[in-house]
């Protein structure tokens, strides 16, 4: 069954779906800057737009254009700054 998420007063919008390889959710971002929590290791796919995040234990900031992604490890918080509207994949791992 599909789930509908929403975080920062619905700035950021996401559905999730169970895949046969697991769990996945394709969102989109509006403008603004965020922090997000993992539980689970994570891989981002951005779709559409760009993305400038600053991954846990790094101190520069990394901007992830369409077709990129990245990874966050498991029980960290990475933030991420997005100037105008994206879309995104994330994958549990």
């Amino acid at each position: 069954m599909v789930k509908v998420n929403e975080y920062f007063g619905g700035q950021v919008k996401s559905l999730t779906i169970n895949s046969l390889d697991g769990r996945e959710t394709v969102g989109v971002m509006e403008t603004g800057d965020y922090e997000f929590g993992t539980e689970g290791k994570e891989r981002m796919n951005v779709i559409s737009g760009s993305m400038t995040v600053k991954l846990p234990g790094k101190n520069d900031w990394q901007v992830f254009s369409e077709d990129s992604k990245f990874e966050v490890p498991a029980n960290s918080k990475f933030q991420v700054k997005v100037i105008a509207d994206a879309a995104y994949l994330c994958e549990y791992l």
